[in-house]
């Protein structure tokens, strides 16, 4: 059996930390599966009956810290990579990656690009391909990039893993405590950050809740939010929107849902999205750089035009794109033959991201 090293800064709530979590899950039954992260602070997953190596070397401040960190991340992975034997180390993420390569060539090395934008440097995807097997990229679009504008043979395409039957087992586990006994709840979830454009949502939702005054929304995911409280409470909606912090199990809480909204203007393969849909939870999202037009392709969810970058938290400033948000969500909240329609076509997409598929892929690259 194989010694297989995946590697990932820390394990609190994000994508790649919880696809990292998940490979080494269903990985365990055909490799000797050790995961190496660097700070073990606020481990939001379950790591029960897995193998886990704290190098504890936490993110330090300046680029000079960083370059620091760099090196001696590598020479601990270094260590525990001859220590354990290890075939292939697959890493998730820039600094992970970084780390990797500094390690220096024993097995093989896989280096994840989970977002695009990971793009932005484009010193790091050049090293990336000379020093890696595989590049391993969460979306078509980006393995189609790295291939075309770097010349880069090694990049591969690996859409995140869903279990969706223990999804649904998930869902039924547990009561979603919420604010309010009725109403039409309307679902977002990511950490607070501004690329996920919640700010946005909140002017959106301004709307939306003036023309239907039973609607809520929900906030699923990790942060203080005050910049987006205060912000509900200036646009004279705090009383319909609920922030709940991260949860480690969401699905009950998207259970509760009526429709699902993203309003990111980057992702990479947004695992919110699909977790949504595995509920059955139609979906209105950006068309952002990579992630929901591939997994919607305008017929398994509503695209609307990807959405301003800068930031604006004036209650009185409401954008055109925002009021085309409004009006999207409107429009289908009303039409009970489009919702009917729109869940059945998440489900059936979400059917399509097997943790099956994941892992004989994986399987076939490790032979």
């Amino acid at each position: 059996m194989k010694n297989m090293l995946l590697i990932v800064p820390a394990l609190h709530q994000g994508g790649f930390e919880k696809v990292c979590v998940s490979t080494a899950r269903l990985l365990q039954p055909y490799y000797n599966i050790t995961i190496a992260i660097f700070d073990s602070a606020d481990i939001a997953y379950d790591i029960k009956g897995l193998r886990v190596a704290d190098l504890r070397l936490p993110s330090r401040a300046g680029k000079a810290g960083k370059a620091v960190n760099a090196v001696i991340r590598g020479l601990k992975l270094r260590r525990l990579k001859r220590k354990e034997h290890i075939d292939i180390s697959y890493s998730f993420g820039p600094t992970a990656n970084i780390a990797n390569i500094v390690s220096g060539k024993i097995g093989k090395i896989w280096l994840g690009i989970r977002s695009y934008m990971d793009m932005g440097t484009p010193w790091q995807i050049r090293l990336f391909g000379k020093c890696a097997d595989r590049v391993v990229c969460c979306s078509e679009t980006i393995c189609r990039e790295i291939t075309d504008q770097y010349r880069c043979d090694k990049a591969v395409a690996l859409h995140n893993p869903f279990d969706l039957k223990e999804a649904r087992t998930l869902a039924e586990s547990e009561e979603a405590a919420l604010p309010w006994d009725n109403g039409r709840i309307i679902i977002s979830m990511g950490r607070e950050d501004p690329v996920k454009g919640f700010w946005h949502l909140l002017k959106g939702f301004k709307l939306v809740h003036e023309k239907l005054a039973d609607t809520k929304l929900m906030i699923i995911g990790q942060g203080e939010y005050s910049a987006y409280k205060d912000l509900a409470c200036a646009l004279g909606i705090s009383d319909a929107v609920c922030f709940t912090g991260l949860k480690k199990n969401p699905y009950p809480y998207l259970k509760k849902g009526c429709l699902y909204v993203l309003t990111s203007y980057y992702e990479g393969f947004p695992n919110a999205l699909v977790e949504a849909m595995a509920m059955g939870l139609p979906v209105i999202a950006t068309d952002c750089k990579t992630g929901p037009g591939e997994i919607l392709e305008d017929k398994y969810g509503v695209l609307i035009p990807n959405m301003s970058p800068e930031e604006n938290f004036d209650p009185e400033h409401i954008e055109e794109e925002e009021k085309n948000l409004a009006d999207r969500v409107i429009a289908l909240l009303e039409d009970e033959a489009a919702l009917a329609h729109y869940r059945q076509m998440a489900l059936k997409r979400a059917g399509d991201y097997t943790a099956e598929a994941y892992v004989e892929r994986i399987r076939a690259w490790a032979e």
